[in-house]
């Protein structure tokens, strides 16, 4: 796979070696256990996966590129490269300004623009409509586009079922850039329609098996369906995908159930004419952290610490996983370890900040399991690590540990 030229900063000394290491001794994945970090009294298990993926690194390898070649410029990202607000901060503090925030709210009006200014696409990709916006001021919204090649795999799934008259299903969060992005696209060649989780699947399978009206299906989902979508004939062929930050197991459980409606509605001789395989537009990083997640809970552990930015979408789904088995804290830097005793913690379901005491056991010894999402640079879960380590006495030099993991 690819390299990226990314800035060494976001590298550590700690993280990157056990990734590095791991990446030698297990070319092709298949094992997704951790990386176990014995220190004496504290234990850490380090997820297989996590951290920069391939479109993330590629965002930000274009972006500093961006900067390095257009000195003179003015450098504008359309909003957020990655969902991680060190990454975020960085870019501003070099000069680079923000067009919109996350959720598509202006801060600078399109009218400010000039033609020599430099657009950059972020990871998520971006509507045609703003596309076509860039087109019209005479930018080049392609000359640094960084969408992550997975969600363009999405898009170029979704046109070809909509060039077989297929309705196209996305599960995602209608709010979301990628997701907003996919439905733009999507909607040139096909119906589509956005669902958020199984609930709402749930209500798609009702309509499909008749047991709700037109109306109650339009009131479930205004606002996230093509115009003139109608379900009573849209909703006899459609394929199913994803906003790729999404739980794979999710998406493919919806998929499934989907189809067994469609079964019982046509038939499973004739499940072809009516349901589209998509499970090949799952992104591959989303879905390696996801198993590595799984291979984390093997462990027993007493509590996770799960570090990224507070808006990730693929990581508040491994907090998920992560919440279900143990307690959980999801932090956004090492700075969100206040003391020994006590942590800041974001509380995603009600997005709020909490303060735990007592989040350290007092045992020996505290076993930990230590994870990111994909946005997160190793040099934070570096000092994350680090920090936690502080907090104990008499343990093992991490050189050594370094150096012992790398030889075996």
């Amino acid at each position: 796979m690819k390299t990226f030229d990314i800035p060494v900063f976001y590298r550590s000394p700690v993280i990157s070696k056990i990734k590095s290491s791991r990446k030698i001794s297990d070319p092709r994945k298949k094992d997704y256990s951790p990386t176990e970090l014995d220190f004496g009294p504290v234990v850490f298990y380090i997820a297989r996966h996590f951290g920069f993926c391939y479109g993330v690194e590629n965002a930000i390898e274009i972006s500093y590129r961006a900067i390095e070649e257009n000195p003179d410029k003015r450098i504008f990202l359309l909003s957020e490269m990655i969902h991680n607000s060190d990454v975020n901060n960085d870019l501003q503090n070099r000069g680079v300004q923000f067009i919109m925030d996350t959720s598509g709210k202006q801060f600078i009006e399109w009218s400010e623009l000039k033609s020599d200014d430099i657009v950059v696409i972020p990871a998520f990709g971006t509507t045609l409509e703003i596309e076509k916006n860039l087109s019209q001021l005479g930018i080049n919204p392609l000359r640094y586009n960084t969408t992550c090649p997975f969600v363009e795999k999405v898009w170029n799934r979704a046109d070809s079922l909509g060039k077989d008259n297929f309705t196209i299903i996305v599960h995602g969060k209608y709010k979301h850039e990628e997701t907003r992005a996919t439905f733009s696209h999507s909607k040139e060649s096909a119906p589509t329609l956005i669902i958020r989780d199984m609930d709402e699947a749930e209500v798609v399978g009702k309509f499909i098996s008749g047991d709700i009206s037109v109306n109650d299906f339009n009131s479930v989902f205004e606002g996230r369906f093509t115009k003139d979508f109608d379900p009573e004939i849209h909703l006899d062929r459609i394929g199913v995908v994803n906003q790729t930050t999404m739980l794979a197991t999710e998406t493919q459980a919806i998929a499934d159930y989907l189809k067994e409606k469609m079964i019982g509605k046509f038939g499973a001789d004739n499940i072809q004419q009516h349901f589209a395989d998509t499970r090949d537009t799952l992104c591959y990083a989303t879905h390696d952290n996801q198993k590595a997640t799984y291979g984390l809970l093997e462990k027993d552990a007493d509590l996770a610490i799960v570090v990224g930015g507070y808006n990730s979408s693929n990581t508040s789904h491994i907090v998920e996983l992560c919440e279900e088995r143990l307690p959980t804290y999801f932090i956004s830097s090492a700075e969100k370890i206040i003391s020994r005793k006590t942590i800041s913690h974001f509380d995603f379901h009600n997005q709020i900040e909490l303060t735990t005491n007592n989040f350290l056991p007092e045992k020996d010894p505290v076993r930990i399991i230590l994870t990111s999402g994909a946005s997160c640079p190793d040099s934070i879960v570096d000092d994350v690590l680090q920090k936690l380590v502080s907090y104990f006495e008499d343990t093992r030099p991490i050189e050594d540990l370094i150096s012992e993991f790398i030889k075996n």
